[in-house]
């Protein structure tokens, strides 16, 4: 028997997780798994619930990403109340989305994945990480922690609140943007775009210089799904895409029809579930999604600078981009297409109407919402009784989607750069770092229809095992 080795927690992540990686007798990697232990219980306690009450409560899901199950639920809302918002009412909440994307992609940059790519995946812990980014670059920082805020306080001008809103409602949203509000947005953009456009300067220049380790770095054919809008980027409404490996559409479907495309698999050693193209099966019809996948799929982006990095990004390959790496890249140029959206959206000349919210209902028993959150596409599916109380829940959250990659990712980078039995941190870290590249939201991401199953094992003082009971 060979040995085990285990990343326990998996660090700077969102959630937890941990990695086993198992070695063979000759002390070489044979299989690596990437386990998420945490379980969430939404889709049960919210049964019982009035419908209109999950804008509020899904939220809580995530402090990172509250706004993608904000909006998600409230476009599932909409279709249980039978309503469409007014078009006022759409562009605020497409801008509350620009505001998320900014600032969860300004987070994970800059926080969480510019350390392993400033100071290098065996630099000494202690400063690998935000505190030693501030050490080192302090001008980098400060601009990162800017722009962080920016989307923030984007956030805050329309809800009220920096996470937990109760503002997006069926029908609409409950408050109008002000003038002084738009106008502090509009004032500030312009920095947030230069500071945006820095930051792809730093992963361009690392990417560039480092090509021995991004092509050996996770770099795999898969299938990519995401949003489109008449092959334009898009985030917040459209139909979805799937595309193979070579770049050819293999379906685009209305994601409120999702079950008819999208099917999950269980396995033993993780609470996170797996996602797949129905008709393909397991495991042909796995994909990946988020900014990576979406880029890929997208043939233009509808604002000029983004556009232009997407000519950039679109260079690096005959067909999609593969290496896990080029995330970093991908999410830089969304956070740019996000602040440049945020301008446009500032000159509509309905962005200050009151006309903000259709209030006629009629119960229709069934509603889904789809988004493109920044970590991939979003599914809030809710059935209700004749009164609008919630009978069932099914989410398809973001991260899981991307399960089956990160799983992947993890065996390829442990297989490539975790050598015999004289292991560093430096080669855990890498393997650490496949993960980070995909940004999840482990918290958001885990759910369960029926039991979990469940395994307890009794052990005497000297810790032999003395009963197991196992359930499922």
């Amino acid at each position: 028997m060979g040995q085990k080795i285990t990343i326990d927690p998996v660090t700077r992540v969102e959630g937890h997780a941990r990695v086993t990686i198992q070695l063979d007798d000759s002390n070489q990697v044979s299989q690596t798994y990437l386990h998420i232990d945490q379980f969430r219980g939404f889709e049960k306690f919210s049964e019982g619930r009035m419908f209109f009450e999950m804008p509020s409560i899904t939220p809580r899901i995530c402090g990172i990403c509250p706004v993608s199950h904000h909006l998600a639920s409230a476009k599932a809302c909409d279709v249980v109340a039978g309503v469409e918002p007014p078009r006022p009412a759409t562009l605020l909440r497409q801008m509350l989305h620009m505001g998320q994307i900014v600032q969860s992609h300004a987070l994970h940059f800059f926080h969480l994945a510019s350390p392993d790519l400033l100071f290098g995946f065996d630099a000494d812990p202690a400063i690998r990480n935000v505190a030693g980014l501030v050490q080192v670059n302090p001008d980098l920082a400060l601009k990162a922690i800017r722009l962080r805020k920016y989307g923030q306080e984007v956030i805050r001008h329309l809800s009220g609140r920096k996470i937990h809103m109760n503002w997006a409602v069926p029908g609409g949203v409950s408050a109008p943007l002000s003038e002084a509000s738009r106008d502090a947005i509009l004032g500030d953009v312009e920095e947030m775009i230069g500071i945006a456009q820095a930051g792809i300067s730093v992963a361009k220049e690392w990417l560039g210089a480092n090509q021995d380790v991004v092509q050996r770095f996770a770099n795999f054919p898969s299938m990519y799904m995401g949003m489109t809008n008449q092959g334009a980027l898009e985030l917040y409404d459209g139909p979805v895409r799937l595309i193979d490996a070579q770049g050819n559409q293999v379906v685009e479907f209305d994601g409120a029809d999702y079950l008819d495309y999208v099917q999950e698999r269980t396995e033993d050693w993780t609470y996170l579930k797996f996602p797949y193209y129905k008709a393909m099966g397991w495991p042909e019809g796995v994909y990946r999604v988020a900014p990576l996948a979406r880029l890929n799929i997208a043939d233009h982006i509808t604002t000029p600078l983004a556009n232009e990095e997407l000519k950039s990004f679109k260079a690096l390959a005959e067909g999609p981009v593969q290496a896990t790496l080029y995330y970093h890249y991908a999410r830089l140029i969304e956070a740019l297409y996000g602040l440049e959206q945020i301008q446009v959206l500032c000159h509509d000349e309905d962005i200050l109407s009151e006309d903000i919210r259709n209030t006629r209902t009629h119960i229709t028993g069934h509603g889904v919402g789809v988004i493109e959150a920044p970590r991939g596409t979003l599914w809030h599916d809710y059935h209700t009784d004749e009164n609008g109380v919630i009978t069932r829940v099914n989410l398809i959250v973001a991260t899981g989607n991307n399960n089956w990659a990160m799983s992947n990712a993890v065996d390829m980078v442990a297989k490539e750069f975790v050598k015999g039995s004289d292991v560093t941190e430096g080669m855990l870290n890498r393997v650490e770092a496949a993960i980070r590249a995909y940004d999840p939201c482990l918290s958001c991401s885990t759910h369960a229809v029926g039991q979990m199953p469940l395994i307890v094992e009794v052990t005497d003082a000297n810790g032999e095992r003395l009963e197991r009971f196992v359930r499922n």
